[in-house]
């Protein structure tokens, strides 16, 4: 594979020296004919192949030596024209597919006359993340405070951000311990010892802490605590980002005073809300039991309103019947009054009766022995007269106690009529009132109803105030346990 020419100036064992470096080397002709690799960059070529050949047809391992450089581009002229050219060395980075390469190409020149050229490979992986890593930590440094210490804390050095914050200069931390920056008890405590070896073991931590900075003011730090480890794995360094939440730790202390006070008050509600949502309970239990009263009430009320439109009924029957009674004790009273016409008719009659039985008895005294018989006659004509007097005179008497029981019966019965009509006034003017309340009473326990829905309502969205309540009062607890969390 590799070409060798045998000359006795030495150029055989100048190649032999060439293929024990570690640098990538490639020689190529002044027609630019690759004519020999070294070691290293054969290596280097041989791991790459399979992704080269995806970007560069042309490019075979087996062929490479005795190949033009030209199967390294896609497009040559270029590369040709820029080497027509060239008469010191040139650097230049290539990208092929994925990968990069470093390459610096010097002619070689032999009595002023351009014999060929030597092209040093390397690959630029690691030369550009490198520079891909310093450009972010250079952001960093930007953006963060940064501090450097030895494995056993010492200070190495601090960008300008970080002596801003800590308010020092540079010269008056490198050699000082990050104890400085530590009040004196944290300095001996056991903790701060562990935090130390567990960086010297290799371990990233990442806290936040009280930091003391010149003058003994205070500030808050969220640092990151980085080992740096070297190639056998050994930690050589320290770094440190940092980040300054001095501002951010007041606003949370603050917080949580806000935080506890709104517990405080939210606790407080929740208390209210339960003393109201009892409260509602009962002034619905009250509303719902005086609804139920005043319907109890608005039936007997209705059930008293029928009983007074039956005593109405009644009374105006009653009332018709005392109209009747009192119309047939006036006929009663008129016929008694008509009675007293026939007893002095049969009073006449009698009279006559015992006048012409005088009559009778003095025209038999006349006629002697002839008017016996006559007399007779007589006698009893005179005795009827006299039982048709005495009957007269009971039945007057009957017809005159017929007459005052008739009078008093009529003036007995126009009092009732009148006593009726009172009543049927005063039953007739309750029955309205008894309708009326019946009515009002109606709309009470409609009211009363609607008052017990409107309550229940109230009880329902006192429920859900009191949830609510203890909603806001379980996310301000877990509120107030994040700040506290964020305090420490």
């Amino acid at each position: 594979m590799f070409i060798r020419p045998a000359r006795a100036d030495g150029s055989t064992a100048r190649l032999a020296a060439l293929d024990c470096l570690r640098a990538k080397i490639m020689i190529a002709d002044a027609d630019l004919n690759i004519t020999y690799m070294n070691q290293a960059v054969t290596a280097m070529m041989a791991e790459a192949e399979e992704e080269l050949k995806r970007e560069l047809p042309r490019f075979s391992m087996a062929t490479l030596i005795g190949s033009n450089i030209d199967v390294f581009h896609k497009t040559p002229d270029h590369q040709r024209r820029m080497l027509a050219n060239l008469d010191k060395p040139h650097a230049a980075t290539i990208a092929i597919g994925s990968r990069a390469f470093d390459l610096l190409v010097t002619p070689l020149m032999e009595a002023g006359r351009r014999t060929g050229f030597v092209v040093e490979w390397e690959d630029a992986h690691h030369r550009l993340l490198n520079l891909d890593y310093a450009a972010q930590i250079a952001a960093i440094g930007r953006a963060q405070a940064v501090i450097e210490f030895t494995v056993d804390g010492t200070i190495l050095k601090a960008n300008d951000n970080f002596l801003a914050l800590m308010g020092y200069r540079e010269e008056e931390l490198r050699g000082q311990h990050h104890r400085i920056f530590v009040e004196e008890a944290t300095a001996r405590s056991a903790d701060y010892a562990s935090f130390w070896a567990g960086l010297a073991s290799g371990k990233p931590i990442t806290a936040q802490g009280r930091r003391i900075a010149k003058g003994g003011r205070v500030v808050w730090i969220e640092g990151s605590y980085n080992p740096i480890l070297d190639h056998r794995g050994q930690v050589t360094k320290v770094v440190k980002f940092a980040s300054d939440v001095t501002a951010q730790k007041e606003l949370l202390a603050r917080l949580k005073v806000y935080i506890d006070s709104i517990d405080t008050a939210v606790g407080r509600s929740n208390r209210e809300a339960d003393a109201a949502r009892a409260a509602a309970g009962t002034a619905t239990g009250d509303v719902q039991s005086v609804a139920g009263n005043a319907e109890a009430l608005a039936a007997s009320i209705n059930a008293i309103a029928g009983n007074m439109e039956t005593s109405r009924a009644a009374t105006d029957a009653a009332f018709a019947q005392a109209e009747a009674v009192g119309t047939d004790t006036q006929a009663l009273a008129s016929a008694a009054q008509s009675m007293g016409g026939i007893v002095a008719l049969i009073r006449d009659i009698a009279s006559q009766i015992n006048l012409l039985s005088l009559n009778a008895t003095i025209e038999a005294a006349r006629a002697g022995e002839a008017g016996k018989g006559f007399s007779v006659v007589a006698s009893e004509v005179k005795n009827l007269a006299v039982q048709a007097a005495r009957a007269t005179e009971q039945i007057t008497k009957e017809i005159d106690g017929l007459q005052a029981r008739s009078a008093s019966v009529a003036k007995a019965m126009a009092a009732i009529q009148g006593q009726v009509t009172t009543v049927r006034e005063e039953v007739s003017r309750a029955a309205g009132a008894v309708t009326e309340q019946a009515s009002v009473t109606q709309e009470m326990s409609a009211s009363a109803q609607s008052a017990a829905s409107a309550v229940s309502s109230v009880l329902s969205s006192v429920e859900e105030i009191a949830t609510a309540v203890r909603d806001v009062s379980g996310a301000v607890g877990q509120t107030m346990e994040a700040a506290q969390a964020l305090v420490r």
